[in-house]
């Protein structure tokens, strides 16, 4: 078969980076097994044997590394997505949940922690961000993965901390021929339509690999240890093995910056893209409506190849690596150191006290007997009397009598000593024993253990911003890939800690779900980096110690009841809890709304009897008024009459009274006339 140029070049690169790193590999080996608790090697064991000590270790950096996976990875580090500007808020929701649902749907938190655990223990762990072709049916997805260390193989001459300055990024995996023509059926075994019969396969043609990833172990228990170098030939058949070999690269790929003369409002496109709009746009150039310019811009490159085949090369649409290094111990090379290497001599001085100690505690339990030469006839037979309680034994006491020399005991330096070790073994890490659960290491209040864990978590605190660095550049790199791969419409949903569920919708646009982000049009404009992507924290919390923080100020008013839920860390179902919180009050505010109109109509009620009451009266009034405006006529009418009578009747009397003064007047008159007559003259 015809050796392919480009799968020759990722051969080449391969074995440059991999000899390359040899030494690497060989020390980050020992740091797995003094993980893994072996620590000693052949020749160490050998010669404590010797000595009479024992080679049983005493490990402190096992436990220390898995203290510190369990603070690293105590919570999911959730996306936040922040938009530049506002009118970004919308788009930065949308991305939110689109990487959250790429975490979730690669148990992306698994996976931080496995390569955490490289990250601690060979001093460099590896995250891949991938397009999964069989997701969803065959529309496939943006996943993540964590990568063995020992399959990344880097130049040694890149400096930067997340290799951007490498020239390539080797990955190689080790398959069975079974795996591999179950990933590519077209390696396999085909049908020939002419002949009906199944040729063999171009894999029959390709050349095996018999070497491995994984590095074999120097130290004496390393094959009790099921490391993937000492399982790989546990098969009894003779399985054929290759390897596959990605090369990443980075290269210039065209793009064109094309403006409307009108409005100047810009669009990027690639190259496929600006041919087919020149196909609907003709001569729109030439007529000056729009303009446009060629830029190149950095985009990563992949090659993959089997033994002399090429499996497929393609460009992907992000100008970051899509394998994210994970460094420790960053010493400007890709060989960083793990936290292991730095604690593995003070552990192996630690191993030889307690040696020290089980020897001297074996001498002290087993004494040795002295006889004085001739005392004893037969010193075997007194070896089997003398653990017999009840045994005679007869000695020439002339030659001196038996004794026990007594082992000088060890002093309480000698202890001291070790308690350092374990100390500054703690130390390294930055994982006291307090904060592993040891209550004699705690101070004797409450308040001061939780101020003591807060401060105990700086150390750690520092180790996770390197691991937000990197986790920053996968969702960086999910972004890229999501960009170009959603082209489709498709729903995300987003599954909360607490029963809520977030969803947005892609590439549909309705009356009912109303404005939904068309991701793939986003894509084209220069927009694309109006959003911050960044990692939450994943360090442990007292969560009673912020209830009480969040409880005690909205007690203070300071912060409302959801808030305070949210921070609850017994109650589960907070969304349903804040929920039913709003449908009571609104209950409340409908009852308030009630109460006010019911106080309204009675309002209204009681103007109503007033006026009515009122009107009754008026009416009343009105009915009296006019009996009594009747009376009255009906009173001057007969005051009238009676008066008319009155005044006839005065008129009668006083004539009748003249007339009867008249009649006196005149009898008087006449009298007097008649007196007068009589008297003489």
């Amino acid at each position: 078969m015809e050796y392919d140029k480009r799968a020759e070049l990722n051969k080449e690169a391969f074995e440059r980076y991999r000899d390359a790193r040899a030494d690497w590999d060989r020390e980050a080996r020992e740091d797995l097994d003094f993980y893994f608790g072996n620590h000693f090697t052949e020749q160490e064991s050998e010669h404590l044997a010797s000595v009479n000590q024992a080679s049983v270790p005493m490990d402190r950096v096992g436990p220390a590394i898995d203290k510190m996976k369990a603070m690293l990875t105590s919570r999911s580090p959730a996306y936040t997505v922040v938009g530049r500007e506002d009118s970004d808020a919308k788009l930065s929701k949308v991305w939110r949940t689109i990487l959250g649902f790429c975490w979730q749907i690669s148990n992306g938190t698994m996976h931080l922690k496995q390569a955490i655990h490289d990250f601690t223990t060979t001093g460099l762990g590896y995250l891949y961000v991938y397009t999964d072709a069989e997701s969803d049916m065959g529309k496939g997805d943006i996943k993540m993965v964590a990568v063995d260390p020992f399959r990344v193989y880097v130049p040694p001459n890149c400096r930067d901390r997340w290799f951007d300055d490498a020239d390539s990024i080797v990955l190689s995996t080790i398959l069975t021929g079974e795996q591999v023509v179950n990933q590519y059926p077209e390696l396999g075994p085909q049908h020939d339509p002419e002949t009906g019969e199944m040729t063999e396969g171009i894999l029959s043609d390709i050349s095996t690999y018999s070497d491995f990833d994984y590095p074999s172990g120097q130290m004496k228990q390393s094959e009790t240890i099921f490391t993937p170098d000492v399982v790989k030939d546990k098969d009894y058949w003779d399985i054929s093995k290759y390897q596959i070999i990605e090369r990443f690269y980075k290269t210039k790929i065209p793009f064109y910056r094309v403006v409307d003369s009108k409005n100047q409002s810009e669009m990027v496109m690639s190259e496929e893209e600006f041919q087919n709009f020149l196909n609907d746009n003709p001569a729109v150039f030439e007529r000056g409506l729009m303009e446009f310019e060629e830029v190149l811009q950095t985009r990563v490159g992949v090659t993959a190849s089997i033994g002399e085949v090429v499996l497929y090369e393609t460009i992907l649409n992000t100008e970051v690596y899509p394998i994210i290094p994970l460094p420790n111990n960053y010493a400007g090379t890709p060989y960083p150191r793990s936290d292991v290497q730095r604690a593995k001599e003070m552990q192996r001085l630690l191993n030889k006290l307690w040696s020290l100690a089980l020897s001297h505690a074996q001498a002290s339990a087993g004494l040795k007997l002295i006889v004085p030469l001739g005392s004893v006839d037969d010193i075997s037979e007194l070896e089997k009397n003398w653990s017999n309680p009840n045994a005679v034994i007869e000695i020439d006491s002339s030659q001196g009598e038996p004794h026990y020399p007594q082992p000088s005991p060890l002093s309480g330096e000698f202890y001291k000593l070790i308690q350092s070790a374990e100390f500054y073994i703690d130390f390294i890490f930055g994982i006291p024993e307090m904060m592993q659960g040891v209550p004699d290491k705690a101070p004797d209040t409450v308040r001061g253990t939780e101020r003591m864990i807060a401060l105990g978590q700086e150390r750690p605190k520092s180790k996770l911003r390197d691991i937000e660095f990197s986790l920053s550049r996968v969702g960086l790199v999910t972004y890229s890939l999501a960009k170009g791969h959603y082209n489709y419409k498709k729903m995300f949903r987003l599954a909360q800690a607490n029963n809520d569920l977030d969803e947005v919708t892609i590439g549909m646009y309705d009356d009912v779900t109303g404005t939904v982000v068309d991701i793939q049009k986003e894509r084209h404009n220069l927009g694309q980096h109006d959003v911050s992507i960044e990692p939450g924290s994943t360090l442990p919390t007292n969560k009673w110690t912020e209830y009480g923080v969040y409880l005690e100020a909205y007690q203070a008013g300071l912060v409302d009841r959801q808030e305070v839920l949210k921070k609850n860390p017994e109650i589960f179902d907070k969304q349903g809890v804040l929920q039913r919180f709003g449908e009571i009050a609104q209950l409340k505010q409908a009852v308030a709304q009630a109460e006010e109109q019911i106080k309204n109509l009675q309002g209204d009620l009681q103007t109503a009897s007033r006026e009515s009451i009122h009107a009754k009266k008026a009416l009343e009034v009105q009915k009296t008024k006019t009996v009594l405006d009747g009376l009255e006529a009906k009173a001057k009418a007969e005051q009238s009459v009676t008066g008319s009578k009155l005044d006839s009747e005065v008129k009668v009397q006083l004539e009748r009274l003249r007339n009867s003064t008249e009649m006196v007047h005149m009898e008087e008159k006449m009298k007097a006339k008649q007196s007068n007559s009589k008297s003489p003259a």
